[in-house]
Formats: structure tokens, sequence, C-alpha cells
């Protein structure tokens, strides 16, 4: 993926507000692109985490998945934003997601 592909997903991440996340599904959606491991693959290369927020995008399913700095470490950040987690899972998903229509607003 080029790194201007890149440059767009950390532009959409950075738009997710404290206290919600996104899927990796929903990002690529916004992009128009059905690329959700790259976007993945982005999230991973992220030069600027936390302060571009890659922790706040997670799996379709509610899954935390990966984090550069460790999956520990990715819940340790969704739950002081006051993200409920469960067994490696967000509870309530719907409650915290924001959409790609909603990352295309923002």
């Amino acid at each position: 993926m080029s790194k201007n592909f890149f440059d767009k997903c950390y532009n959409l991440i950075s738009k997710i507000p404290k206290g919600k996340v996104t899927t990796y599904k929903e990002v690529a959606t916004a992009l128009n692109s059905k690329g959700y491991r790259a976007v993945g693959n982005a999230m991973n290369k992220n030069p600027n985490a936390p302060i571009v927020p890659c922790h706040r995008v997670v799996a379709s399913t509610g899954k935390i998945g990966g984090y550069a700095f460790g999956t520990k470490k990715k819940i340790e950040l969704l739950r002081k934003e006051g993200i409920k987690i469960e067994e490696g899972r967000i509870q309530d998903l719907k409650k915290y997601l924001v959409s790609s229509k909603e990352l295309k607003r923002r």
C-alpha cells in the first residue's frame, strides 16, 4: 500500500473522539476501499501513536485486535477512555462505534 493510503487512514482515525472506536472495515469503507487488512497494516506502522489514535480501531466483531505496543496497552488505553472491554472484546460495540459515514463527515 502506498504512503498516501496510510496518510489517509491516519487522517481519518485522527477524527475518532476519545471514548469511541471504529473498525478496520469502517475505515476502509470511508476510503472507498475493501482493503481492511491494508488499514490494519497502516495502524501497525503508525509513527505517531497514540497521538494518532490507532488504538481506537478494532475488529468488526468487537475483538481488540493487534497494537504495536501490545494488546494489553491497547486495552488499557481504551479502558481509560471509558470503553468497556471483557475477554478481549468491546462490550456493546454499537454504543461506541463511529461509522464510515460519520468518519467522512467529520
